[in-house]
């Protein structure tokens, strides 16, 4: 069973681990090179809830903090969200990430009331695809080079999922 919630400052030091421990070969999105870095980046979390940006929790496994996922908020179409995760390496394949995005599913659409969801992962990401299959988020397709991160450009696939 996993649980849900957003993050706290302590949390800082299992999201630092997790990141800088894990080989997230396909994970574009940047790792924290300090602790104190990731405590700014929590903090600046409640100012994105509160702004209906995007939507942080902390994935606890056995009362200890194993990943993070997110709901971010498409502003120039706010009926959409994006789903995303990243979860400690031990626990790949135990069926943790499948969890936290059901749980984020529910969230988007009851407590949200959001109409579509998405999931985009590179191509190369088969453990991502796999949830989203899972998940029974539907394959729409390849998306050209509409990933920038450190100056270079990814492909994404895209899956969704609609109320």
């Amino acid at each position: 069973m996993i649980e849900l919630r957003y993050p706290i400052i302590e949390d800082a030091e299992s999201y630092f681990r997790i990141l800088t421990e894990g080989k997230f070969e396909y994970y574009h999105a940047t790792i924290p090179e300090s602790v104190d870095l990731e405590r700014e980046w929590i903090k600046r979390r409640e100012y994105k809830r509160e702004n209906n940006l995007e939507y942080n929790y902390s994935i606890i496994y056995n009362n200890e903090v194993v990943g993070g996922c997110n709901i971010r908020i498409f502003q120039e179409s706010p009926h959409i969200g994006e789903i995303g995760y990243f979860i400690d390496r031990k626990l790949f394949n135990k069926g943790v990430a499948s969890k936290a995005v059901k749980e984020l599913e529910r969230i988007a659409f009851e407590e949200l009331g959001l109409i579509r969801l998405e999931i985009r992962m590179d191509p190369r990401n088969k453990a991502s695809e796999k949830v989203a299959i899972k998940c029974e988020f539907e394959k729409e397709g390849l998306l050209k080079k509409v990933m920038e991160f450190n100056g270079m450009y990814f492909d994404n696939l895209l899956y969704s999922k609609v109320k």
